[in-house]
């Protein structure tokens, strides 16, 4: 199986997946599987340092796992074994600039959820009890570690980095945060808590959105790094319903739609947001890598970014696409409502509903 940098063992049956990557490489920022698995990834920094030699990506981690497990804790699994086997490593970035890190995920599916956070081969992971819980860019799994790498505190000893006295600390241990701190101080991990927790025991998918949207806290990135794409998912604990997936394709939340998404039989190719391919000749699979940079917008992305140009120059007009692209996604909100409400799917009028909304968006614009 050819990853983004490496080719693996490919194993004998995988998982039907959507996912949401950088249009540049193999893996994904975030996704779902058919069986209700869910994970996104974050990059995060610390202690050990980070090696440049080509392996598997943290976001070809989170597609791998999708495609190869039906629950959240087989992901678990399946991530933390390729990384004990492969390791991983490569710029993270399509550029000549070197831009490299480690991984932490968050992998949920029906009925439980996990946080998964590295540090190169070392690993700790946290299964979440209940509450809330979010990731950001630094190790947030502290004392409460639930399963974690056979070398994970030796290591940390023979490093000098723990006295093998005190209680283990992993967030404290493998970077330089003050643990105690780290829902206090002003950052994404701390604002994004605080949301999440300002709505414990009553987060609606549109409450979801409104967090994602938040750009004072962070969340939102704008600038230099921005927020590219956002995903919502809803994992009803009754057998029955189905997982539904919002997706927007396009960057920056507070001026993108969230789509849903549902996995029923026959869906075909969602082509209006897949990114054009260019195989072999792809600068990425060439050596030396990122020598030219070819246009991978898709054709919403494009659309989109006229619109948003439009959205922040031409008050009148801009007010009213993003009032209409409102009222869309209330409408698609309203109708997964009443799927979910009823327990009745109608698999004909579900198999176009993410293509069909796009199509919506793009006469929008």
């Amino acid at each position: 199986l050819q990853c983004t940098y490496i080719t693996i063992d490919q194993v004998e049956q995988t998982h039907a997946v959507v996912l949401s990557r950088p249009s540049w490489l193999w893996g994904a920022e975030m996704g779902a599987n058919e069986h209700g698995v869910c994970i996104g990834n974050e990059a995060v920094w610390g202690r050990e340092e980070i090696c440049d030699d080509e392996a598997l990506l943290g976001m070809d981690l989170v597609r791998l796992g999708l495609e190869r497990a039906d629950t959240a804790e087989k992901a678990l699994t399946v991530i933390t074994d390729l990384l004990e086997k492969y390791g991983q490593g490569g710029n993270c970035m399509e550029s000549h600039m070197a831009f490299t890190y480690y991984n932490s995920f968050l992998i949920a599916d029906r009925k439980e959820a996990w946080v998964l956070e590295t540090s190169g081969k070392y690993w700790a992971s946290e299964k979440v009890e209940g509450g809330v819980r979010n990731i950001s860019n630094q190790l947030s799994i502290t004392t409460k570690i639930d399963r974690e790498h056979p070398e994970l505190k030796a290591y940390a000893k023979s490093k000098g980095w723990w006295d093998g006295e005190k209680e283990f600390d992993f967030a404290a241990t493998y970077s330089y945060v003050n643990t105690a701190r780290m829902t206090t101080s002003r950052g994404r991990y701390c604002e994004g808590y605080k949301l999440l927790n300002k709505h414990k025991g009553s987060i609606t998918s549109e409450i979801m959105m409104e967090i994602l949207r938040d750009k004072e806290s962070g969340i939102n990135m704008e600038g230099g790094f921005m927020t590219t794409g956002s995903m919502v998912s809803v994992l009803p604990q009754q057998p029955n319903l189905p997982c539904i997936h919002f997706f927007t394709g396009t960057p920056d939340p507070a001026r993108s739609l969230f789509k849903p998404f549902i996995f029923v039989p026959n869906i075909t190719q969602l082509l209006k947001t897949s990114s054009p391919t260019f195989g072999h000749d792809d600068p990425v699979k060439k050596q030396p890598r990122f020598q030219t940079k070819p246009d991978r917008r898709h054709e919403l992305y494009k659309k989109h970014e006229s619109a948003a140009v439009v959205m922040e120059t031409v008050e009148g007009q801009g007010k009213e696409m993003l009032k209409k692209i409102q009222e869309l996604e209330k409408r698609k909100i309203i109708e997964i409502e009443s799927i979910l409400q009823n327990g009745c799917l109608d698999i004909n009028q579900v198999v176009n509903l993410f293509s069909q909304c796009v199509e919506e968006e793009l006469k929008i614009y």
